[in-house]
């Protein structure tokens, strides 16, 4: 009977596909470890399963994780109340570097890269800038939302000084992984996917040159007639960007070092980030107090931002809490058992790649992808002998992938929003990128399965 313990990941993907919703796939997951657990019990497996989730914030990894991704929310409402990224994305505007469809491409492309905090944010503020930006040298609305999704999401993949990174450490650590933040890191340039995708990007931005359903997008902005001109002079400051940016990179990097003793990838990711987005946060805040017209309500627009990073926060503890559910009844082992006598272990990145990649077109959704598939992964990498960092990097990029084909995914409805293309046609002209990328993605994951 020994093959249960690896029923709940697969009743995990099974009701994501069905139903298309991570938080039934998550719990309905929990709900049957621990029933598995309790001796095919189903009441006390729900009664263990709120205790699951209790236990959670009993490891301080977890809980610093979390609070984490609360916080976080409270500094991009301070960004935005501030106008920060409308500033900062404006003052690129007008540093005279847009004379043309190069120009105004790469600072739109660039500006996705720099807003790394937050996946949701870097779509609206350069969707907003590129919009004005791709208007006056006569670009597609449908290339400005290829651009933008394009390079928002593989960013926060790669620079994981952000949520997704917290979430990662914090699956990799309830999973049994020793020293995660060495593996997160050793992950970055096996990430083939986003790397590819970035690389699609900026070819397409100094190339000026689109193909498939976009060059028919880009032929018919060139013949529509050209647009008043906008002025781009909003209120904000560009140091209300940049100090509290300065603070969370430079004290994240700071923090990590001091608490691994001088060796980076030696310290505490959790406790480095989590310092570092308190102090972040708490220089905004400040930032904006100076003026007296936003005093009044700064702790209630703090909480505001909270609550709206609750969602994400909410796919961050079920998955913690599968997890710690999956250790306790030994799926990981059991999985490890079984990769240990699979015949074709090198095609296993390529596999997960593929999985994670389906998942995510499924649900529309990255976070709820990583979420069940990370605890599948990493028993997998063991028990094959297969690199944890590459199998890492394949759910990671896959994760995006399926983002990126997915027309329910919040970060590509996001995307067409913020540039105000049609969602349909956004998804059309950038599933043939996402395609390439993605194949070369899997022969990638292949070769270097073959290599480890």
């Amino acid at each position: 009977m020994e093959w249960l313990a690896a029923t709940p990941p697969v009743v995990a993907l099974l009701v994501a596909v069905l139903t298309r919703n991570v938080y039934w796939a998550l719990g309905a997951a929990i709900l049957l470890s621990e029933t598995l657990l309790a001796a095919m019990n189903p009441a006390m497996g729900l009664l263990a399963s709120i205790d699951r989730g209790a236990h959670v914030f009993s490891d301080g990894g977890n809980t610093r994780i979390l609070l984490f991704c609360l916080i976080i929310g409270a500094l991009i409402a301070y960004l935005e109340r501030a106008k920060a990224f409308e500033a900062m994305v404006a003052w690129l505007s007008r540093s005279g570097m847009v004379n043309g469809p190069r120009q105004a491409g790469f600072i739109t492309a660039f500006s996705g890269v720099l807003i790394f905090v937050e996946t949701n944010v870097s779509l609206l503020a350069t969707g907003l800038l590129g919009q004005r930006l791709f208007d006056r040298v006569s670009l597609s609305r449908a290339r400005l939302a290829y651009i933008i999704d394009s390079t928002c999401a593989p960013v926060s993949v790669l620079i994981l000084l952000n949520g997704w990174g917290a979430f990662i450490l914090g699956l990799l650590a309830a999973n049994g992984v020793d020293a995660p933040l060495s593996v997160m890191a050793k992950s970055i340039p096996l990430n083939a996917y986003a790397l590819l995708t970035l690389a699609l990007v900026f070819y397409v931005v100094f190339s000026n040159r689109t193909f498939g359903p976009m060059r028919a997008a880009d032929a018919a902005a060139r013949a529509a007639p050209e647009p008043d001109p906008v002025a781009d002079s909003p209120e904000g400051s560009v140091w209300a960007f940049v100090l509290p940016m300065m603070i969370l990179v430079g004290g994240s990097i700071g923090f990590m070092a001091w608490t691994g003793g001088g060796n980076i990838l030696a310290g505490s990711g959790s406790k480095s980030i989590l310092w570092a987005v308190c102090l972040a946060t708490v220089a905004a805040f400040l930032l904006l107090a100076r003026k007296a017209t936003h005093r009044g309500d700064l702790v209630e627009t703090g909480f505001k931002g909270m609550g709206d990073l609750l969602p994400a926060v909410a796919i961050i503890f079920l998955a913690l809490a599968l997890g710690d559910s999956l250790k306790a009844l030994g799926t990981g082992a059991f999985i490890a058992q079984l990769a240990s006598a699979m015949p074709y272990n090198w095609a296993i990145p390529a596999v997960l790649f593929i999985a994670a990649s389906i998942t995510s077109f499924t649900t529309g959704t990255s976070w709820g992808t990583y979420g069940i598939l990370v605890p599948l992964a990493i028993p997998l990498a063991v028990g094959a002998d297969v690199p944890l960092p590459l199998v890492l990097a394949a759910v990671l990029g896959g994760g995006v992938f399926g983002d990126h084909c997915s027309p329910i995914s919040d970060t590509t409805i996001i995307a067409s929003l913020a540039s105000g293309c049609d969602h349909l046609e956004h998804v059309r002209t950038q599933i043939p990128y996402a395609m390439l990328a993605g194949a070369g993605a899997v022969v990638f994951y292949l070769v270097a399965g073959l290599l480890s």
